[in-house]
């Protein structure tokens, strides 16, 4: 079977991890003199890590997480919030003493989807254990919240 048969033939099957990786792999597999089981395993896990890449595109997607945005992007003219707090909150140094960040509001008001958004805080920073820095696009709902009366009458970010 010809090269272009056997990229189509993947196409048709829809394996297109193997149809990504196929020159690659035929490539090595030439110049290494691999066993035809090693070249059928590496054109399988080559599909499989292109499934699971697609697979965890589509969770993305459809988690429907809100934007995250520098603290500078962030306008704290149209909210109210407290700035002083909030910048202060984004430099993380309560975590440095060990202090912990605890969003309170109604239900919608956005507690849920700041957790995973990281952004604020250098996740490269091996100093910081933060896991949960706080998103920016949370901050309106939550303010939002406050002055509607919505949920808890004390809603507020500590």
């Amino acid at each position: 079977m010809e090269r272009t048969q056997v990229i189509d033939a993947m196409g048709q099957l829809k394996l297109y991890g193997m149809r990504t990786a196929y020159d690659e792999i035929i490539t090595t597999a030439v110049k290494r003199q691999h066993e035809p089981q090693q070249i059928i395993g590496d054109l399988l896990n080559a599909e499989i890590t292109e499934k699971q890449a697609r697979s965890v595109k589509y969770q993305m997607t459809i988690a429907k997480l809100p934007l995250a945005k520098e603290i500078n992007e962030f306008d704290f003219e149209t909210a109210d919030v407290n700035e002083t707090l909030i910048r202060d909150l984004a430099t993380g140094d309560f975590l440095d003493h060990q202090r912990n960040l605890v969003l309170i509001g109604g239900t919608g008001t956005g507690k849920d989807g700041a957790p995973p958004v990281r952004g604020w805080i250098d996740p490269l920073d091996q100093s910081r254990d933060a896991p949960h820095p706080i998103s920016p696009s949370a901050l309106p709902a939550l303010a939002s919240e406050k002055g509607d009366g919505a949920g808890s009458s004390t809603s507020s970010i500590w």
